[in-house]
């Protein structure tokens, strides 16, 4: 379809999403959010877990595989993400992330997963207001067995995550390798990375959101002044490339 080799594509995306990580890195800064959820992503790297070869369980980087996002519901624009597994390590590591590009006391909604409440308290002490959402499953009867998943019977509290997990959707639906049941997985956590970090720079500034007139999150947080090609994007490659020389 290119006229270029397969390896030649890899590397052109893999620039561009390191290109994308890193504009994003230092862009995404004294934020003044108001509103944020969180949440992480399942996806696999090179094979499913029950699949690994004995020698390489544990092994990071083969196997299941998470990505931790971070919402502002409001902009819906795309704080902070991690790539890595579901530890408490990482979410202290996502957390103190998060914390870092905010300028403001936040209300803060996550999932039920226990490792949230230290990494929280860690990164913000009580600097916020923050709440989790503690879903209740149970089995439907009537549903085909292997693929359907669980009933919700009941939520403990009023604060929602509905937003992050639309994004979990989105993302789902805009990069073929998280789709549950796929060949198309990542061979390598690097190719998942940059894939992740292509994904978020293209919803942050280039896609218009319905909810935003127009705009995309990015000029809704106040970190860009206009909408962005995909071609702006390829830009950032010669730009990374040439900051990375000069370092």
């Amino acid at each position: 379809m290119t006229g270029a080799a397969k390896n030649t594509v890899l590397k052109l995306l893999g620039d561009a999403g390191f290109a994308c990580f890193a504009y994003q890195d230092r862009t995404l800064r004294g934020l003044t959010s108001r509103n944020i959820q969180c949440d992480e992503i399942w996806a696999f790297v090179g094979a499913k877990a029950k699949h690994i070869p004995a020698e390489r369980r544990g092994e990071y980087g083969f196997g299941d595989v998470w990505t931790w996002t971070a919402l502002d519901s409001d902009s819906k624009l795309i704080v902070s993400w991690l790539v890595a597994n579901r530890s408490a390590g990482a979410a202290n590591a996502f957390m103190q992330d998060v914390a870092e590009r905010l300028t403001t006391r936040v209300q803060m909604t996550t999932d039920g997963y226990v490792a949230y409440l230290n990494a929280v308290e860690g990164a913000f002490g009580a600097d916020i207001d923050y709440a989790q959402l503690i879903k209740q499953y149970g089995e439907d009867p009537s549903a085909e067995k292997r693929y359907s998943p669980a009933v919700c019977t009941g939520i403990e509290t009023r604060i929602h995550t509905s937003y992050v997990e639309r994004q979990n959707l989105t993302m789902r639906m805009g990069m073929r390798r998280m789709t549950r049941l796929t060949n198309a997985f990542s061979k390598k956590v690097e190719n998942l990375e940059h894939a992740v970090s292509l994904h978020f720079m293209y919803h942050n500034f280039c896609r218009k959101h319905l909810t935003l007139k127009g705009r995309t999150p990015a000029m809704a947080a106040g970190v860009a002044d206009r909408v962005w090609t995909v071609a702006d994007i390829v830009d950032l490659i010669d730009d990374a490339a040439a900051d990375f020389v000069i370092g």
